[in-house]
């Protein structure tokens, strides 16, 4: 709930084929309720997936992450691969980096042989590099700390990167003199800029350099930047403080590279981030909310001359927020949702900032992931997915009119044995009139004259956004459910990205209240349809979804079960205990001292004694931003008014489930929930002893 809506959208994962676990076999007993229909949960946590990617300046090569599951270490792991595009679409891409780390973040050098990389190969964050011709990666950083981020210069001979030290010297002796205690927002860790000279061009034959600091202090601490093209100096932004609330304090500043002098470039009071140089170096870009809300309005793209002066809007006109990821001759490049969709912009600018009309780019498919542009915006490799086919990576050859698309990875194979059914959008009336869109999943040859289950999935933000992806599910078993019949019902409700500004706004100082009419009222139209059965209805989510299920167990009485993971139950709980204080005070427009009747309204707990419906409740141990107490409180609510409940705690986890085991177990865990209450099963969860793993071994 409430990551930064300005980030990538999730990976879509595939699967691996693995073979079955002894629990698997078990779960299976013919003593037990039905076998779970369709691929296992372990196939569906199992499943590949194609993450960043970076093309190189010649266009020849893309460099990409996979991501797979090692379930003997419990841990999801990202190595880096490699398509070439100068052969034919046919051609293999291969592995470039294997190891029991993972590797991260590729980068090219600019002569496009040598690739640079993120790995945790030493004692934190170091950047290898590597030649793409062969041989084996060597640490060009020996950092006592952590790497974040890293960029070449523009002639590959410099590398910079972003990074907290990890010096705490100061911390250990106030330790050994007093024990350990921490102050709230205090004992903060700084990150800074630094730079490393490689021995030549494109690091060939670097050894480990010393770094040199070119921001220090706290004053500030450095988010994302960008090296200008003759490589003299360095465009950063920055906030006060390194907790998450400072973001709307963020500007934009200049460091001189051989001087380590900083001048400040942008300081408004909107925040201003993601500084990017023209090709020609006089003018900066950047995104800021302007005049719009840094929580729910528009984001916009501006341009400002590099020696300071007046900003120009470039994205004025566009009603969504724009996401900009290049700067080349042609102008701007920027991603952004449309409805379901993610797409590809540009828009020309000149050296004055004056700008042209905004074009969309096409990349074959409605919903793109990760994407990389050459300096010369001559090539781009991206990948992409659509309601039939799985995320895979492309390319374009930009200098050729009419060259479309060309496909380099066939994920799609690894799961045309599931029965992964169909998608369609769906659009609705809430209560208030209001036009609600969402993804409707149905199972392979749905007969869509008989109502059938319907299992309503709520995504998360609330600036998220659901999209007919093939595969979905996290904690859910949604495969699952459309294999044993459901359907699934995915809403955009108000709030949701993609739909424009006013959209975003229309749960402001209406959470959960609105929110819920979305939803009811979705359920509604499928029933009145004839495709949902009004007697076996479950909902569920995580984070602002699971906020809504919450608040849907004491205000609704419309569905047979409910599972609300890491949900908000109380606004002043969730106020008082969060990391995140400004999204409370944006959405509902107060403090709770201000005006506790919306802090009330909008309170799941406000209502607990109307509460009727099952509820399972599930939380990490250690979640700052929808922290534990608010599970705690619905679930003892739910105890004293009579509703059947459960809370499960997952250990040492934060906001979300990030590893394999405990992944298998929330779908576990759901899976037996809504069995019990929508289907009438009793399920067990299946456990393997020793024993009898040792004997499906010898078999």
């Amino acid at each position: 709930m409430y990551i930064t809506r300005h980030a990538p959208p999730l990976v879509l994962f595939l699967s691996l084929g693995l073979t079955l676990l002894p629990h698997q076999l078990l779960s299976q007993s013919a003593d037990g309720p039905p076998a779970i229909p369709g691929p296992s949960f372990e196939d569906v946590i199992s499943v590949e997936g194609i993450g960043s990617v970076s093309v190189s300046a010649d266009g020849n090569a893309i460099a990409y992450t996979v991501s797979s599951t090692d379930w003997d270490e419990n841990q999801f792991s990202r190595q880096i691969w490699l398509a070439r595009t100068a052969t034919n679409e046919t051609a293999e891409p291969f592995q470039l980096t294997r190891g029991e780390k993972s590797s991260r973040s590729p980068q090219f050098a600019p002569s496009g042989t040598r690739l640079a990389f993120l790995t945790d190969r030493g004692n934190g964050s170091e950047i290898f590099i590597i030649d793409t011709r062969g041989g084996e990666a060597s640490a060009v950083t020996d950092f006592e700390g952590s790497i974040s981020s890293f960029a070449w210069s523009k002639d590959g001979k410099s590398i910079a990167f972003v990074a907290t030290p990890s010096d705490n010297s100061e911390r250990d002796a106030r330790k050994k003199a007093y024990g350990d205690y921490a102050g709230e927002d205090e004992d903060l860790t700084y990150s800074h800029l630094w730079v490393i000279e490689l021995d030549s061009a494109d690091g060939e034959n670097s050894a480990k350099h010393a770094a040199t600091q070119l921001t220090s202090g706290e004053d500030f601490t450095v988010g994302s930047f960008d090296w200008a093209p003759d490589g003299s100096s360095i465009a950063f932004d920055h906030r006060p403080r390194p907790v998450i609330d400072d973001f709307v304090r963020s500007d934009i500043s200049i460091v001189d590279v051989s001087s380590t002098t900083v001048r400040p470039l942008m300081s408004a009071a909107a925040p201003e981030s993601g500084p990017l140089f023209s090709p020609d170096g006089k003018r900066v870009a950047f995104s800021s909310s302007f005049d719009n809300n840094p929580y729910y309005g528009n984001t916009v793209l501006a341009t400002v001359p590099t020696e300071g002066g007046e900003a120009v809007l470039a994205t004025e006109q566009f009603d969504e927020d724009a996401s900009a990821i290049a700067w080349t001759d042609d102008g701007l490049w920027f991603t952004a949702s449309q409805r379901t969709e993610r797409a590809v912009f540009t828009v020309a600018v000149d050296s004055a900032g004056g700008t042209g009309a905004i074009e969309r780019v096409d990349i074959g498919q409605p919903m793109l992931g990760s994407v990389d542009v050459t300096a010369s915006g001559m090539a781009m490799a991206y990948t992409a997915q659509s309601a039939i086919r799985t995320s895979e990576l492309y390319s374009r050859d930009l200098t050729q009119k009419g060259a479309g698309p060309v496909r380099h990875t066939d994920q799609q194979a690894s799961i045309d044995e599931w029965p992964l059914g169909t998608r369609e959008l769906v659009r609705w009336k809430s209560k208030d009139g209001a036009e609600i869109e969402g993804v409707l999943m149905l199972p392979e040859g749905h007969d869509r004259t008989k109502p059938a289950p319907l299992m309503v999935v709520i995504h998360g933000g609330p600036t998220g956004t659901s999209r007919p992806t093939l595969v979905s599910g996290y904690v859910y078993p949604v495969m699952q459910w459309l294999a044993k019949g459901a359907i699934v019902l995915q809403p955009n409700y108000r709030g949701s990205a993609g739909y424009g500004g006013a959209f975003r706004a229309l749960n402001v100082r209406n959470l959960g209240v609105g929110d819920a009419w979305d939803v009811e009222s979705g359920v509604q139209h499928l029933i009145d349809e004839g495709l949902a059965d009004k007697d076996k209805l479950g909902a569920m989510g995580w984070s602002q979804g699971g906020y809504i299920s919450a608040f849907l167990a004491t205000n609704s009485t419309m569905f047979k079960a409910l599972s609300n993971g890491a949900g908000i139950s109380d606004w002043m709980t969730y106020y008082v205990n969060t990391d995140i204080h400004g999204f409370t005070r944006n959405y509902l427009g107060a403090t709770p001292w201000e005006d506790p009747a919306i802090y009330a309204l909008t309170s799941p707990m406000t209502n607990i004694r109307r509460a009727q419906t099952p509820t399972l409740i599930q939380h990490g141990e250690f979640d700052r931003r929808v922290p534990v107490p608010n599970a705690y409180q619905l679930y003892q609510g739910l105890q004293d008014v009579g509703v059947e409940t459960r809370l499960v705690i997952y250990k040492g986890f934060g906001h979300g489930i990030s590893k394999p085991k405990e992944r298998l177990a929330a779908m576990w865990h759901n899976w037996q929930w809504f069995g019990k209450y929508v289907w009438g099963e009793e399920i067990e969860l299946p456990i393997a002893s020793e024993e009898a793993e040792g004997r499906d071994g010898d078999d």
